[in-house]
């Protein structure tokens, strides 16, 4: 049986008291490590932001945290086209005075990279929060741009990336396990009927089969509900 979990984000406003919405304090995030295959330092981060200020702060931020490898863009116009160039493993976007269709524009963005994102905004409401969370973006920060704050968040936005991604693989994973029993319970009823079998008999013979075979049990089972149709 699948179960599906949800989870509430409150909004965050500074990262001393609640920061992304991540549904966790200050402290917590600063626990949170990286858990990519290579080491943290080796990422390339890719900072999208229009203020060169704001941009350098970001990038001193990842500088000091060890973090050389490092693009920042100042303009939006071609950035859907640089990232699939650049390949980046983080992306860090600062919109300072963001209006609703720049922040549509990218969110629509977001949606197509599956990548680790930590998004800073001024200013904020729960309509664009839950637009962050439906788009993708790991980590949403509400008028928290400090240069001291870039590497936790950064290293959270990475946690909550792979942690949802790795739910994601395991709700996948339990959806295809449940469509294969569904095709063998098919198959054995099958067998069952057009053979006269027991239902551990009709089991034992798709075993046997897709051992012989050397394929996978939902493979032959779904043979025999193909050739099953074909005789219908």
């Amino acid at each position: 049986m699948l179960h599906e979990a949800t989870a509430r984000f409150g909004q965050c406003n500074g990262f001393g008291e609640w920061s992304e919405y991540c549904g966790v304090n200050a402290d917590d995030c600063r626990n949170r490590g990286l858990s990519m295959s290579k080491p943290s330092t080796d990422l390339t981060i890719l900072v999208i932001d229009e203020n060169a200020i704001r941009a350098s702060i970001i990038e001193e931020g990842l500088n000091e945290a060890g973090h050389l490898n490092v693009r920042v863009i100042n303009e939006m116009q071609g950035v859907a086209r640089l990232i699939e160039t650049m390949d980046p493993d983080v992306i860090i976007i600062d919109i300072e005075n963001p209006n609703r269709d720049m922040m549509e524009h990218m969110f629509q963005l977001t949606r197509m990279i599956s990548r680790p994102i930590a998004m800073f905004v001024d200013r904020s409401d729960t309509a664009a929060i839950e637009a962050a969370v439906d788009a993708g973006v790991s980590a949403y920060v509400v008028d928290g741009l400090k240069k001291e704050r870039i590497k936790p968040i950064l290293d959270m936005a990475v946690s909550r990336f792979n942690a949802f991604s790795r739910l994601q693989r395991e709700l996948v994973e339990a959806r295809n396990a449940l469509e294969e029993r569904k095709v063998i319970e098919r198959a054995k009823g099958i067998l069952m009927k057009m053979r006269g079998l027991s239902e551990e008999e009709a089991f034992a013979v798709l075993r046997q089969t897709a051992m012989n075979e050397k394929k996978k049990l939902a493979d032959i089972a779904q043979s025999v509900v193909t050739a099953a149709g074909l005789l219908l």
